[in-house]
């Protein structure tokens, strides 16, 4: 029983009456229209982080698919730099091939260029890499500045196309347009480019210095 009931006055059991539970009208309907209320509030937080959840949902799809779609590309270009390319023999004997033709000016005999390069044995063992410096070869082109392969493979002349700046050529040399029977970086009876070698190279011309 409620203890409230019993600090007000005397108890009398014959005269007690159940207390009224029934809310008036006025306080029903109040109760319902908060209630209605309440819950019209909770499924508009509820559309609110459904339609949040589904913009992040397409925000982290659409990154994805972007990521994706960037690695492709990168994947096929890798695939297209090192697919081997077939090689023209120009009349010299200096074979050629265009891995990536450039888009920029070609470069003019005197003139003060960088280009990368790696240069390989035709074993395949690689005595040089300006990459591995990290500085491309600064020379002008065309003067004995480099050995006559590098001259004409950037140059062209002979039937072959000039290098154009951006562009990567691969270049095989024979020994007379290389080091010829010298060899290079030779001591002690051993050449880090055996005499009469055939020497394999990648250039990337990177333009004027």
């Amino acid at each position: 029983m409620n203890s409230l009931a019993f600090s007000v006055g005397n108890y009398t059991p014959r005269n007690h009456r159940a207390p009224n539970t029934t809310l008036p009208a006025k306080n029903l309907d109040t109760t319902k229209v908060s209630s209605i209320k309440f819950s019209s509030h909770s499924q508009e937080n509820f559309s609110r982080q459904l339609q949040l959840f589904k913009r992040r949902e397409a925000i982290g799809l659409g990154f994805c698919a972007g990521f994706l779609d960037v690695l492709l590309q990168q994947q096929l270009t890798a695939t297209a730099e090192e697919a081997p390319c077939e090689l023209t023999v120009a009349p010299s004997g200096l074979a050629f091939c265009d891995k990536i033709v450039g888009t920029g000016p070609e470069a003019v005999k005197g003139q003060l260029i960088k280009a990368h390069y790696v240069g390989k044995l035709e074993s395949g063992k690689i005595f040089d890499s300006s990459y591995n410096r990290g500085k491309p070869l600064t020379f002008r082109v065309g003067v004995g500045e480099v050995i006559k392969g590098w001259d004409q493979g950037i140059l062209g002349g002979d039937g072959i196309p000039p290098m154009l700046a951006g562009g990567k050529r691969k270049l095989k040399l024979p020994p007379e347009l290389a080091y010829g029977m010298r060899g290079a970086g030779c001591k002690g009876g051993s050449c880090i480019i055996p005499p009469d070698s055939v020497l394999l190279f990648d250039v990337e011309f990177i333009g004027k210095a």
